[in-house]
């Protein structure tokens, strides 16, 4: 079995499947890439059992045939060779696998590709499109806020709803919350389903240029997402996911609007004084100005920073995670955004002023009870 390929193209599909792989010692065939040759076309696998990513490119081949070959050692041999054509032969009996340039060989143990875990294929699906450059601002917009905590699985994925009125993407860790919506995207049926956050973090990493078609196709256990030569196939998590409208306040009669770019680097620069475990900041609006305030009392660290604002309601001062506040400012992108508070003990919800026709943005924080 011999294929000729370039190096920089093989490469560039390897580094696209080398995301989902991971050491693993209880399987070790999922260390490999899985080779699946069809005369001119390779297809290249990779996978943990969870998710799987799946490319595909033309190469000088009359064979047919499956391998897996050692992921790493495959990658780093690559990076260090100039743009060249390589003739990688098989042995078909011993799986070894030989690589020839024009300088010399190179010669790595393969392992059978037919022992190789089975992808799971897209079988009696429902599909939406969405442009890849929506998708990428789905995940920038909400991927920070999933949760981590496994014995809440349905908070460590991004709750997809979908609807013949549009999309809404949620992520929360319950300490924080988003909301995402697209009226430019609408689904045949409706149905909801949630995303592991390493899918979506790969996909964060692969997605190409904003004109890309990306299709997603799921079912009840499995999402696709597709575009140009790549499949990323996920295990949807199999949990209920909270309802998270229940703890978006409707009534918040205090509003501050704030130049974002402002707010951020004043709560950049005052963090840095506050308690390294809670990074709480305390907010006191007064009029049209905004006191930051961030104490450590272990270290006697103190700062005060004020910044000007446009308020309607009344006097407050409302304890924060000054992380999650940031984390919510640097995914969003509008020059304005609106803070909205009912009382102290209240979530408080951060808005952009102004946003696309087709989408709508929600970010939902805890406040925290200060000790000053």
């Amino acid at each position: 079995m011999k294929f000729i390929v370039s190096t920089t193209t093989l490469l560039r599909n390897l580094q696209t499947v080398n995301g989902v792989i991971s050491p693993n010692t209880v399987l070790p065939i999922l260390e490999d890439f899985l080779f699946a040759i069809e005369k001119n076309s390779l297809t290249i696998s990779g996978t943990d059992l969870e998710t799987s990513i799946t490319t595909k490119m033309e190469i000088e081949s009359k064979a047919e045939g499956k391998v897996a070959i050692p992921a790493r050692i495959l990658v780093d041999y690559l990076k260090t060779l100039p743009e060249q054509p390589l003739t990688v032969s098989i042995d078909e009996e011993t799986f070894a696998v030989e690589i020839t340039t024009d300088r010399g060989k190179y010669k790595l143990n393969g392992e059978n590709g037919n022992d190789f875990p089975r992808i799971a294929a897209a079988d009696e699906v429902s599909e939406i499109n969405l442009p890849s450059g929506v998708l990428q601002k789905v995940i920038n917009k909400t991927l920070f806020a999933v949760g981590n905590d496994e014995l809440r699985p349905q908070m460590t994925g991004v709750y997809f709803q979908l609807n013949a009125d549009g999309v809404t993407f949620v992520a929360t860790d319950a300490h924080k919350l988003v909301r995402y919506k697209r009226l430019d995207s609408k689904a045949s049926s409706s149905t909801s389903f949630i995303v592991p956050k390493k899918a979506l973090n790969l996909l964060k990493s692969n997605l190409p240029g904003e004109q890309t078609q990306v299709n997603i196709s799921y079912n009840s256990s499995n999402a696709f997402f597709s575009y140009q030569n790549v499949q990323l196939a996920c295990r949807l998590i199999d949990a209920r996911y909270p309802d998270y409208n229940a703890v978006i306040p409707t009534e918040n009669p205090n509003k501050l609007s704030i130049n974002r770019a402002d707010f951020l680097n004043t709560l950049r620069r005052v963090m840095i004084f506050s308690n390294k475990t809670t990074h709480q900041v305390l907010l006191k609006i007064k009029g049209n100005e905004l006191m930051v305030n961030a104490q450590d009392l272990d270290f006697s660290n103190e700062a005060n920073e004020r910044l000007e604002c446009s308020y309607d309601g009344e006097d407050m001062e409302i304890g924060f995670n000054a992380k999650f506040l940031l984390e919510m400012l640097n995914a969003m992108d509008n020059e304005e955004v609106s803070l909205e508070l009912s009382t102290p003990t209240r979530a408080g919800l951060l808005l952009p002023t102004e946003s696309e026709e087709a989408e709508d943005l929600l970010m939902l924080v805890m406040p925290v009870m200060m000790n000053v």
